[in-house]
């Protein structure tokens, strides 16, 4: 039986007030798992939360037979994580650093630690300046040499927050490649509110907002659940306050000097409004705006 990661009814509220989980409940099967969500989401928190780093107020979590909540070191020995904001030591050089994080990750026979090193580094194409300083590094270099420390003691579960963000386009396909040639035994959580990296990567996904799962599932079947009632009108920028008083506008869109709005509607909302072919893109603001979604699911889609 494969190794499934379940999520039921978690919840965190911060001293300040802020619910930034709210009875979270998801299964996460092996493959590329998205969390979609807006900046201040509460994906973050779920991320650290199951990367052992905070505790949850309730709830629970379970990687295969092992509770997160409550056998955090076990969880660990078979974690990867790589985090919004890493720190690197920028005069130390990539194979230096990578060999010693081998081995405090349990890597203790020298020659094997070598070997696994110099395959990571391979893999995340940066063999060639593994001799360099990681404070020369460039964005694109430092998340990759992230995802390597990250694959580190052949882990079941790793979980990606924001990786692609600042990234080059050049880069960003790099790093999507990397992501996608890790394999299917494995669970993978790409955490980002870039809804082009789920799309071109994840076979599943939840959209989160405010501490709750909007909703979750396979994009082609969510895309397929709002396709018809996608619509498009160019309008003067001037004319969008208007329209949005009247209209259920999920997107905006500024071309050469006019606006593209894209309206929810079972029907042609107003004149001039065409149908479109929807994407992923829509489903996530149709989520986000509450024209889709918002029960709280037990299983994400595999």
């Amino acid at each position: 039986m494969t190794m499934q990661l379940q999520i039921r009814d978690l919840s965190k509220k911060y001293p300040n007030g802020v619910q930034a989980l709210d009875r979270v409940s998801l299964t996460i099967k092996p493959g590329m798992f998205g969390l979609l969500g807006p900046n201040g989401a509460g994906k973050s928190t779920l991320m650290r939360t199951l990367a052992t780093l905070q505790q949850a107020d309730s709830g629970s979590a379970m990687l295969g037979t092992l509770d997160v909540l409550q056998q955090p070191q076990q969880v660990r020995e078979i974690l990867g994580y790589l985090p919004q904001d890493f720190g690197l030591y920028p005069k130390v050089s990539a194979v230096d650093l990578l060999d010693h994080l081998a081995r405090l990750k349990g890597l203790v026979d020298s020659a094997q630690r070598r070997e696994v090193v110099a395959s990571l580094l391979q893999r995340t194409n940066l063999y060639e300046v593994r001799k360099q300083a990681l404070g020369g590094f460039s964005g694109g270099m430092r998340q990759r040499f992230g995802i390597a420390q990250a694959l580190l003691g052949a882990p079941k579960l790793i979980i990606v927050d924001e990786p692609t963000a600042g990234l080059d386009p050049e880069e960003r396909v790099r790093f999507h490649n990397l992501l996608a040639d890790i394999g299917e035994d494995v669970i993978v959580i790409l955490s980002t509110h870039i809804v082009g990296d789920v799309a071109d990567l994840c076979a599943s996904l939840a959209v989160i907002n405010k501490g709750r799962v909007l909703l979750h599932g396979e994009p082609a079947t969510l895309v397929a659940s709002v396709e018809g009632r996608i619509w498009r009108k160019v309008v003067a920028k001037n004319d969008v306050a208007a329209i949005k008083t009247r209209l259920p506008v999920i997107s905006t869109r500024l071309q050469t000097g006019r606006t593209i709005l894209r309206v929810y509607a079972e029907t042609a909302p107003d004149t001039g409004f065409e149908p479109i072919t929807a994407d992923l893109e829509d489903v996530y603001f149709c989520a986000i705006h509450g024209h889709i979604g918002g029960a709280q699911p037990l299983a994400a889609a595999a």
